[in-house]
């Protein structure tokens, strides 16, 4: 599930968000919290890219565990990141595998029902869509496909931020500060991968060790990394590791062996 995050620190003045990259002096940071992913972004790194929320959501058409699918932001700036990340999700086109669009459909006829029943139960409780992506007027018929959908303002307990979509549907809320940010963060039962991205090294380390998930990156991320790295999750998102030394170790068996000595 994804969860992104904005957190301010008065550090000095604001600057205006711009296409161009500028020298923010105000400290910001980003949480993308994925059912099992987390990402934390500093502002000036975050608006100056593509959203990568847009990319996580869209990616294996949110069939991977670490598609995100809510999207926390700091109050003060919620605007105008859910307005940098819808526009994002308007150039995304869904089509057949064949097409090498950035969109691809879904695996089968049940999931996108399911789908769009999390998007029909989202309409019926008022909440709004944001942007949305488009199905490709090239693609073949008969594909499942779904088009990306960003939704603004999503209660934190509503279903579509407590439980797994497994479709490109990107679940937008605002929050208060970074306390409130890790404490939402943690309010779900998953929590398998996380990335922090942001300028305050302090900040990423105190965050990746508050937030509860098995793998935490630093101003990267890798959904599971190189084989070297333990791969596995917390809560519901799994018990072990696989990948490196600790996952070697769930192929060997325990022998307790007592000697006496007179």
């Amino acid at each position: 599930r994804t969860f992104e995050a904005r957190v301010r620190a008065p550090v000095g003045s604001a600057h205006a968000l711009t296409s161009a990259p500028v020298p923010l002096t105000t400290e910001s940071l980003a949480i993308t919290l994925l059912a099992n992913l987390l990402l934390i972004a500093a502002l000036g790194l975050w608006l100056h890219r593509r959203p990568q929320s847009a990319e996580t959501i869209a990616d294996s058409m949110a069939a991977a565990l670490r598609a995100g699918t809510r999207l926390l932001v700091e109050a003060a700036c919620y605007d105008a990141v859910l307005a940098r990340v819808g526009e994002a999700f308007a150039k995304l086109r869904v089509g057949a595998s064949t097409q090498d669009l950035e969109v691809g459909p879904l695996i089968r006829a049940g999931q996108l029902e399911r789908v769009n029943g999390f998007l029909a139960e989202a309409a019926a409780d008022g909440i709004e869509i944001a942007a949305r992506g488009a199905i490709d007027e090239a693609a073949p018929r008969g594909g499942y496909y779904f088009a990306p959908t960003l939704l603004a303002n999503v209660p934190a307990n509503h279903r579509l931020a407590q439980e797994e979509v497994f479709g490109p549907v990107l679940a937008a809320m605002p929050f208060a500060d970074e306390a409130d940010a890790v404490r939402l963060a943690n309010a779900t039962r998953y929590g398998l991968t996380a990335g922090v991205w942001t300028r305050d090294g302090a900040r990423g380390l105190r965050v990746a060790h508050a937030v509860k998930s098995g793998q935490i990156f630093i101003n990267n991320y890798g959904a599971g990394g190189g084989v070297e790295l333990p791969f596995g999750g917390m809560k519901s998102s799994g018990h072990g590791r696989e990948k490196g030394i600790e996952g070697l170790r769930s192929f060997t068996q325990i022998k307790t062996i007592a000697i006496r000595h007179d």
